[in-house]
């Protein structure tokens, strides 16, 4: 794959990795860094040899990790939660809300759910009034 002089270090991958790993394996700098968050149904990485090649990091990221395994590090979240709250407060970070879909009941549950079902959903889609 080209893409004119981009050569990136890191690739953070959202969604969709399955799809779209061999791409970021074939764009990467050697010793680059891929890190996904997303949970692909197959990644067997032994089908891209260029990745043991190029010598690149894999990271599979989870937010809970810290918490759920009571990691060393736990104060990291803290901070970083913290740090997030203080870029929210000052209008630096964005929320990725989309779409409300109003108070929650039968027939809006179904529409996100179809909506997300559809691979076509951008953002965060909201249901409210939880009791």
């Amino acid at each position: 794959a080209q893409l004119g002089d981009l050569l990136p270090k890191y690739v953070a991958s959202l969604t969709g990795t399955e799809k779209h790993f061999g791409t970021y394996v074939d764009l990467i700098q050697p010793r680059g860094e891929i890190a996904i968050i997303d949970d692909p149904p197959e990644l067997d990485m032994t089908k891209f040899p260029t990745f043991k090649l190029k010598a690149l990091a894999f990271h599979w990221e989870s937010m809970f990790t810290r918490s759920m395994f009571h990691a060393a590090d736990i104060d990291k979240q803290k901070a970083l939660l913290d740090q997030v709250a203080d870029l929210v407060d000052a209008g630096q970070v964005q929320t990725t809300l989309t779409t409300r879909l109003g108070a929650i009941d039968a027939a809006t549950l179904l529409k996100a759910h179809t909506l997300q079902e559809s691979g076509k959903a951008i953002g965060k889609t909201v249901l409210e009034g939880f009791p």
